[in-house]
């Protein structure tokens, strides 16, 4: 790790399993939602072997966080309620998904858009 990198002070999985907040030395400081967190996941699954491989995953508005488990000294892997288990998030992903948290945000929402997807999962309807 090189002095540059982000260390976490806190992480704290909110009650309702639906937010992660990590705060970090530098007083950064960032709550990140469950659904975000899974459909930007750094795993092989999510992201693919290249960028032309990276899935958009849609029907995770309702996802929420089961488990977040230490991985070394150097990142968690979260587990949410929907099974997928398998991205590890280190210090430093958790605090560029926090940098960028409302540019991914609105792209994720603009490709669900362009591809006629919803963040809620099939058969799922709203109440407004």
């Amino acid at each position: 790790m090189t002095d540059a990198s982000p260390w976490p002070t806190e992480l704290k999985v909110h009650k309702d399993h639906r937010t992660l907040t990590v705060t970090f030395e530098d007083g950064a400081s960032f709550a990140l939602p469950a659904e975000y967190l899974r459909v930007e996941s750094p795993s092989a699954e999510v992201q693919g072997h290249s960028p032309a491989d990276r899935k958009l995953v849609d029907g995770k508005r309702e996802v929420r966080i089961q488990e977040v488990l230490p991985v070394g000294h150097y990142a968690v892997r979260i587990i949410f309620d929907d099974g997928h288990s398998t991205g590890i998030y280190s210090w430093e992903t958790l605090a560029t998904l926090g940098r960028e948290q409302d540019e991914r945000w609105k792209s994720y929402l603009q490709q669900l858009a362009a591809k006629n997807l919803s963040r809620d999962a099939p058969g799922v309807q709203r109440r407004h």
